[in-house]
């Protein structure tokens, strides 16, 4: 075999959007290893072993390149001229989304092609010219702001970990729901559901939110409960079984035999809940209630259910032989395995042994569609509900940026899919080492030749419920950085993806959702990203601990010098909270984790004291704080609540854990075990020590909402509790 000559090497990579060289947090200039080049272009199903495989491969995506077919999805902004290709009669017509005909005749242009002159309707429109049909995305030129959802230029949101929620037996009625009120199954009453998000949105809107901002709720995996993160899914199109509430669909007649089953609620160890625990007492239950609905058949229910498995349609039904199997092979190679280590025919999920498993194990897989209706109806409740309260936007789902590759959606959508390497980022202030987040994502290759179908089927699947929509590690509209299977973090290369037709796409869902989207723009930014998501009206993600200015000393930027087109928050779920930073218990953590020795934790202690000294000038510069006064030992969390939620940002955020003053973060990234280190820090499990129908009652936090909206200049919402 020859050996491929660098130059060539370089050319095929560059071709395929792979950045071969970059420059990393400090601004030195690096070079990637040929080995990863080689790695993830096979991933994108480019062979690269040979000089001729390599030129192979460079003639492929320069067919490509060239004008889109005319089976490929046409992407325009609305009013934007189209230009097609030609075949035939220059008469044009146009049927719109809405069911509009339009006729018209196209401009010849020269080289085969013809202009027609913009679509100012955004939607998904057929256009018929000559002898060719093909569909046009015309997407609106921004998504829906602030402003068109809530009628107000400046709103609030809540933010919850949904799993941290809790329930309490005796909950106050729901006067539109008196049969099943009140209900909650034993196994319910900790590790979160969609009727406590329902619940909560009631809460929060009562006090003036405009929206719920949730954690993913994306599938795992119901056989192995010890895979509880929610941005490692086993698939985006579906939804976590767990967190469906029986209670929601079904009445108490039904529903009694369970009152007395399940255990109690999973015990509490150092405030967090267990949640294999909790994942199998609900497991029990929810096949009971399934045993239960295919003996008695409720026609109303029944058939309601077969609409939906009906709707669902391919999707649905290869989850559902994915759980099946996934279960089936989990007593031979245990819970962690994935569809990789199936024998071949079982790999193949549109193949004869495949069908062969689903009709001999057709209850099995009629019970995972059971869970999935029970899921989307619980969270279609919640978001019922949450516009009921007077929420205008409701529940703001989060769409995780890829899934664990072992998955129902890596297993499903494998010609979409990238296999063989994970999605990260390079080392950075944060992430010293990079990171490696062991999932996989769409290839930037195969999108645009499939009609960026995938891209659009997960958009709806999360938007189906909600009314706006968090993209989590939003630069991966832009570019991804990809770790080789076997690598480091620091050993991967940046893919470049279709981005605007991405955010294009991203718009247009938004638009015909009526959707809020925010995009989470944090990390090692592209130079123009930023730009690009203000014009689609995606908002970028603003946390006060990274607002701080350059210079030898750490300073705030000022509140009134924020950007406008953003969310603004103290904090995300990956980095302390506010209690937690200023008592500097991350510090704590990674002196404990043994990512930080003695020296490093106090040199970070002193960092620390010294931007706590920097936010308290900040505070005292914006009249938040006394000016004459030091830095208290206690958080000051009126005032730095004022601080963010007075910027210009269009919306403000809070997460539940802020709220009630909370040290513990949710999650702390970190790197591999380190010998000699304590036990590991509990992410994904923190329960709140409040019942949702009791959180806005705790002590201090009707100041804190007062803050608040005084901030956002809302000073209508004043109950003290809720509905």
């Amino acid at each position: 075999m020859s050996r491929v000559p660098d130059a060539l090497l370089l050319q095929l990579a560059d071709a395929a959007g792979l950045q071969t060289a970059w420059r990393d947090w400090l601004g030195r200039g690096r070079r990637v290893e040929a080995g990863t080049l080689r790695s993830v272009l096979e991933a994108l199903r480019l062979d690269c072993a040979s000089e001729a495989q390599c030129r192979e491969s460079l003639r492929m995506l320069q067919d490509e390149r060239r004008p889109p077919a005319e089976t490929d999805l046409l992407i325009a902004r609305s009013g934007a001229p189209l230009i097609v290709r030609q075949a035939g009669s220059l008469h044009y017509r146009l049927l719109l989304e809405d069911g509009t005909r339009v006729m018209g005749t196209a401009r010849d242009v020269g080289g085969g092609h013809a202009a027609i002159s913009g679509i100012k309707r955004p939607g998904y429109h057929r256009l018929e010219m000559g002898r060719v049909a093909r569909v046009i995305a015309v997407a609106p030129r921004r998504c829906p702001s602030v402003a068109e959802l809530t009628g107000h230029e400046r709103a609030w949101v809540l933010g919850a970990q949904v799993y941290s929620l809790r329930r309490r037996r005796g909950e106050a009625p729901l006067p539109d729901d008196p049969a099943r009120a009140g209900i909650v199954l034993p196994a319910w009453e900790t590790g979160g559901d969609f009727t406590g998000v329902g619940r909560l949105a009631g809460q929060a809107a009562a006090q003036g939110a405009a929206g719920l901002a949730i954690s993913p709720v994306h599938a795992l995996f119901t056989a192995d409960p010890a895979r509880y993160s929610p941005y490692a899914p086993s698939s985006r199109l579906f939804l976590n079984a767990m967190h469906a509430d029986p209670a929601t669909v079904f009445d108490a007649g039904m529903l009694r035999p369970l009152l007395q089953n399940g255990g109690g609620p999973a015990a509490d160890l150092d405030g967090c809940v267990d949640r294999p625990l909790v994942h199998a007492r609900r497991l029990r239950c929810l096949r009971r209630v399934y045993e239960d609905f295919s003996m008695a058949l409720p026609e109303a229910l029944v058939r309601d259910f077969e609409d939906f498995r009906r709707e669902g349609g391919e999707a649905l039904e290869s989850h559902a032989r994915y759980e099946a199997l996934h279960a089936h092979h989990a007593a031979t190679l245990g819970a962690g395995h994935g569809w990789q280590d199936w024998r071949a025919e079982y790999r193949d999920p549109g193949g004869a042994f495949v069908r062969r498993f689903a009709e001999d194990h057709g209850n099995e897989i009629r019970f995972h569609v059971f869970l999935q209706w029970l899921a989307a109806r619980g969270m279609a409740d919640a978001q019922a509900r949450a516009r009921a309260a007077g929420m205008p936007v409701g529940l703001i789902a989060d769409m995780a940026v890829g899934t664990d590759p072992r998955g129902s959606h890596a297993w499903s959508r494998q010609a979409e899919i990238m296999h063989g390497v994970s999605v990260g980022a390079p080392p950075d202030a944060f992430q010293q080492q990079g990171q490696n987040w062991g999932l996989t994502a769409f290839s930037a290759r195969a999108l645009p030749q499939r009609g960026y179908g995938a891209f659009i089927e997960v958009l709806r699947a999360v938007l189906a419920h909600a009314g706006g929509i968090r993209v989590d590690h939003a630069l991966g509209l832009a570019r991804m950085w990809l770790v080789p299977e076997g690598a480091g973090p620091a050993e991967g290369v940046y893919l470049r993806y279709p981005r605007e037709a991405l955010m294009s796409l991203l718009a247009l869902e938004a638009w015909r959702h009526r959707a809020l989207v925010v995009g989470e723009n944090l990390g090692t930014v592209p130079e123009d990203f930023n730009a690009a998501l203000a014009e689609h009206g995606v908002l970028g993600t603003s946390v006060l601990w990274f607002e701080q200015e350059g210079g030898e000393a750490p300073a705030f930027r000022p509140g009134n010098q924020w950007p406008v087109c953003a969310m603004a928050t103290v904090t995300t779920h990956d980095l302390p909270t506010l209690r937690g930073w200023w008592l500097g218990r991350d510090i704590q953590w990674r002196e404990r984790l043994g990512e930080l020795d003695g020296e490093q934790a106090a040199q970070q202690r002193g960092a620390r004291a010294q931007q706590r000294q920097a936010l308290w000038a900040a505070l005292r510069n914006a009249g938040l704080a006394p000016p004459d006064a030091a830095p208290p030992d206690e958080v000051p969390a009126e005032a730095v609540l004022a601080y963010v939620a007075g910027t210009p940002a269009a919306l403000f955020s809070i997460g539940l854990e802020d709220l009630l003053g909370l040290e513990e973060q949710p999650n702390l990234p970190s790197g591999p075990p380190t010998a000699g280190a304590g036990p590991g820090h509990p992410d994904w499990c923190r329960a709140l020590a409040v019942a949702v129908d009791e959180l806005f009652q705790a002590e201090g936090v009707q100041g804190l909402l007062r803050v608040i909206r005084q901030a956002r200049g809302d000073t209508g919402a004043t109950a003290e509790g809720g509905t």
